[in-house]
């Protein structure tokens, strides 16, 4: 899904108060986030993301009940228009300021705090759920040795992250618990994409931070910032290593979605492949 075909899906979906045409792109990857008014709009990239979206918005419903920072729904209910799923927000505020690692560490405090919803079931974190999807959706683009090699590594992680034993107690999870899925407006930080919210290990929200440091370039100073304000770093538990290649193999598939319409998506994908081949824990990947 393109930019051009998700504003044919939004124009479909009738949900803005204006021409879809005049709404900004805010992000294009699993969705397409559009804004216009007091509203936001995602456009999921395709049908299988229906059910994701439906407990998305009982997610939002639930962590407002519980008076966790979150992003608001402006409608209950998830449209499906021309295979898609639509769902309609809130309008954040403007950032304030850049949002840092402890500001991301002290929503994770709170959210795992939390018990399990009683209105709805969360489920296990997948993260490794999405590699076949996203090698598929790269179609013969990338070399298929490399798919090949994913798929490999993706069932071997998800048996032993199947045997790890938790340092933390399993509940709720953000499951994407990077600075970009928090916004921080004039009221403080608050989480957004809670798609992936999962009923998992605690660790998998903490190895997403150590991953930044380790191969996206976050100073080890701001690292430390979130480890102190979370009160424990991920680090010393001996299962994080399996976490981490579990979540390094999904990132890497993740990237190769885009490969068929963005040549720096291919470049990309293939840098985060060779050092994973190479054994190479500090070649450098850059967000995409």
């Amino acid at each position: 899904m393109d930019e051009a075909r998700a504003r044919e899906v939004l124009a479909a979906a009738g949900v803005l108060p204006g021409p879809a045409s005049e709404a900004r792109l805010l992000a294009l990857g699993e969705n397409a986030v559009f804004a216009a008014g007091d509203l936001a709009v995602k456009v999921g990239r395709d049908a299988e993301l229906l059910g994701r979206a439906r407990r998305e918005l009982a997610v939002a419903l639930w962590l407002e009940e519980a008076g966790v920072p979150a992003v608001r729904a402006a409608e209950a209910t998830a449209l499906f228009v021309d295979g898609h799923p639509v769902t309609v927000w809130r309008r954040l505020p403007e950032p304030v300021r850049p949002t840092e690692p402890r500001d991301v560490a002290a929503l994770l405090r709170l959210v795992h705090e939390l018990a399990l919803p009683s209105s709805f079931e969360l489920p296990p974190r997948e993260l490794l759920g999405g590699v076949e999807r996203w090698l598929r959706l790269a179609g013969d683009v990338i070399d298929p040795a490399d798919a090949a090699y994913l798929r490999e590594r993706r069932d071997g992680f998800a048996s032993a992250a199947a045997a790890l034993t938790p340092h933390l107690t399993p509940g709720p999870i953000h499951g994407d618990a990077l600075p970009r899925n928090v916004h921080v407006g004039p009221d403080g930080p608050v989480l957004i994409d809670l798609e992936t919210f999962s009923a998992d290990l605690r660790e998998h929200d903490l190895v997403v931070m150590a991953l930044s440091r380790d191969r996206y370039g976050l100073p080890a100073e701001a690292y430390d910032a979130f480890t102190a304000t979370y009160g424990w770093d991920v680090r010393e538990w001996d299962g994080c290593a399996v976490l981490r290649g579990a979540r390094e193999t999904a990132s890497c598939a993740w990237v190769a979605q885009h490969a068929p319409s963005n040549p720096k998506a291919l470049a990309e994908f293939e840098r985060r492949v060779a050092s994973l081949r190479d054994e190479d824990p500090e070649v450098r990947w850059y967000p995409f």
